[in-house]
């Protein structure tokens, strides 16, 4: 089972308690994936197709718990992909049907069809609970999350700009901020900061899809400070094995041409040591000295050496000779 199919099948699971809420996700649900049909006589039919069984056992229970109310719901397979099938929960009767968008407020007292986008006046989504239940109800009728171990995107696609924006502002009562896309025929719903789906899983009330992001998050978080300590000490390391490679060839060029012998006497001590300890740290090479010397004095006398390396190769090319001292 993906992640996504976990958080909607953990979110089927969820039953609000207040009847409010109850119709404020049943509202969600109709009005991102639901179909109202209207017959010759002006009678009413509720359709709401999903490709989930754990989303469509949502909905026939929320409908038969807040309305008590008879649905029916048949599967149909794809005729192109034998393993995919659509669940249908249907409210044939006129009656049932009138009762539902009438609560959820997608139908007005004239009859005609419609909703009331605003947070403000829309009854359905006015207290902080019924919120929650809303964004829960869109995600299980529209949305959908990517796997945490490869990325961290959450989206809800809308099918009107209307809707996107009555939900972007819902989100955003929670302190969350999403954004808005146009791909291809829908308006999408989105967030893509790891900490902001923490925060969303949070609000639709889906602890343990919660938790297992938060632990992922954590490993890919210690993952990569650990990458990046290992890359940094490479780096280091490789710094301080190119220095080493350099210092001893420009050694061994010295006592290849002049000799040690012919270096000041602390200058041919670090020569012989770098010589004898090519792969010791500047710090292993200032303690092996005599009386020891700090870093920057190691260091100090590394870089006469390699000035005296390079005056005798511009000497070889008939440059002036330099002062060795």
């Amino acid at each position: 089972m993906s992640y996504a199919s976990k958080v909607k099948d953990e979110l089927s699971r969820q039953e609000p308690a207040a009847r409010h809420c109850q119709i404020a996700e049943i509202a969600a649900i109709l009005s991102l994936c639901g179909r109202i049909s209207i017959s010759a006589d002006d009678r009413y039919c509720i359709k709401i197709h999903t490709e989930n069984i754990a989303v469509a056992r949502k909905y026939f229970t929320l409908l038969q718990k807040t309305f008590n109310i008879v649905t029916d719901v048949s599967i149909r397979r794809s005729s192109y992909q034998k393993k995919s099938r659509t669940y249908s929960v249907v409210v044939s009767r006129h009656e049932d049907a009138s009762r539902i968008l009438m609560a959820a407020k997608l139908i007005g007292d004239d009859g005609e069809i419609g909703e009331n986008l605003s947070l403000v006046k829309n009854m359905v989504v006015k207290h902080a609970c019924c919120r929650r239940a809303f964004i829960r109800g869109a995600f299980l009728a529209a949305g959908s999350i990517s796997d945490p171990e490869k990325s961290y995107h959450f989206e809800i696609a809308c099918a009107s700009e209307a809707k996107a924006r009555q939900l972007q502002a819902m989100i955003g009562t929670f302190g969350l901020e999403a954004r808005i896309v146009i791909r291809k025929k829908y308006f999408v719903v989105y967030m893509k900061e790891g900490c902001q789906i923490v925060d969303i899983l949070n609000v639709m009330e889906a602890p343990v899809s919660l938790m297992e992001l938060e632990n992922i998050r954590i490993l890919k978080e210690m993952r990569g400070q650990v990458n990046r300590q290992v890359n940094c000490e490479t780096a280091n390391l490789n710094k301080t094995v190119s220095a080493a490679v350099k210092q001893l060839k420009d050694i061994e060029y010295i006592r290849d041409t002049i000799g040690l012998l012919k270096l000041p006497e602390n200058l041919a001590e670090m020569a012989a040591l770098r010589l004898e300890r090519p792969e010791a740290t500047l710090k292993e090479l200032g303690e092996a000295l005599t009386p020891p010397v700090g870093k920057s004095g190691v260091n100090h006398r590394l870089r006469k050496l390699s000035r005296i390396a390079e005056s005798l190769r511009e000497k070889c090319e008939g440059k002036e000779e330099d002062n060795y001292d």
